[in-house]
């Protein structure tokens, strides 16, 4: 099955602004894998010591400030993706029906520890 439209898209994108600058060289599995871990150390960042009552109503300025890092996992995890030629959409489907085995709604609704 091929990648949704969308995830293709945002491949494209992300590699033609890669490759314009001549990247590919530096975007070994280690850096690349590296990166995504970089970038979701710093939107966990934005959160570390936040209560839960402010973290539930974040203003404008923090909600762009959490999509730009979501944004920067996203390129990453897009990229890695794309270079081990995985189809995301159909990984995606198929772990999820893997988790809703593993985790089946009669077991897990409203618990939080894992069996």
């Amino acid at each position: 099955m091929p990648k949704s439209s969308s995830l293709e898209s945002l491949t494209r994108r992300i590699k033609s602004f890669r490759d314009a600058r001549d990247w590919k060289q530096f975007h070994t599995p280690k850096s690349t894998a590296i990166s995504l871990v970089l970038e979701a150390a710093e939107l966990a960042e934005m959160f570390q010591w936040g209560h839960e009552e402010e973290l539930a109503h974040l203003s404008s300025k923090q909600k762009k400030q959490v999509a730009d890092e979501l944004c920067d996992v996203l390129y990453w995890v897009l990229l890695i993706a794309n270079d081990f030629e995985i189809d995301l959409d159909s990984h995606f489907k198929t772990k999820m029906r893997k988790n809703e085995r593993k985790y089946p709604i009669h077991l897990a609704r409203g618990k939080s520890k894992k069996r």
